[in-house]
């Protein structure tokens, strides 16, 4: 997808972030193609980046910037309060909770392939799976990473500087230009942002 305003406008208010603007742009036609063909996203990370995880599904699951009305077709659907209450969605799943089923995971095989164990049963070929870790070297994030590339999914890292292992086992990686871990959450925050707002133009042109 060609440039569009909130990239630009991100790339004015955080310019130390034009040296990943052709991985961004990348992000955001990958997550794109992806909702257009039916196909879902899930979202993984740790602490902050979990809480980021969490952040940037919830911007794409009900409206950002914008209402989402639903259409006329959809609302005769349901009930009239319903209707006119509802927001249209995109199928972003955050794997940071299924508590149940991770601390299981955590208990009966181990704790590293929390993740890996929800990809490997909910993703299918042609899904996304964003993998978020600020050192680039999470063990349950990259193992996650592994197992949506066996099922045919593509992968979307989001990391620091250096990128680590994410940068290996991710078709798009965003490495942006930080060591610290909190400059590199806020760089993160940024850029989900405005790939949502972007997403959300995109597929709810009319609010």
């Amino acid at each position: 997808m060609a440039m569009n305003k909130y990239l630009d406008r991100l790339f004015e208010r955080r310019p130390e972030l034009r040296s990943c603007a052709g991985e961004i742009e990348q992000v955001v036609a990958t997550l794109h193609q992806c909702f257009q063909s039916g196909h879902r996203a899930y979202f993984c990370g740790n602490g902050g980046s979990a809480a980021d995880a969490d952040h940037w599904a919830g911007e794409l699951l009900k409206g950002f910037y914008s209402k989402r009305c639903l259409s006329a077709e959809d609302r005769q659907r349901l009930p009239s309060t319903m209707g006119e209450q509802l927001q249209g969605g995109l199928p972003a799943i955050p794997l940071t909770g299924f508590i149940a089923l991770r601390t299981a995971v955590a208990n009966d095989i181990i704790a590293e392939l929390e993740f890996a164990q929800l990809v490997w049963a909910l993703g299918q070929k042609g899904d996304v799976l964003v993998a978020l870790s600020t050192s680039g070297n999470a063990r349950n994030v990259i193992a996650a990473a592994e197992v949506a590339r066996a099922r045919g999914m593509s992968v979307i890292g989001l990391s620091g500087r250096v990128g680590g292992e994410l940068q290996k086992v991710a078709d798009i990686c965003v490495r942006t230009p930080s060591d610290a871990t909190h400059e590199i959450q806020e760089h993160h925050l940024a850029i989900y942002h405005a790939v949502s707002l972007t997403l959300e133009d995109a597929f709810f042109p009319a609010g």
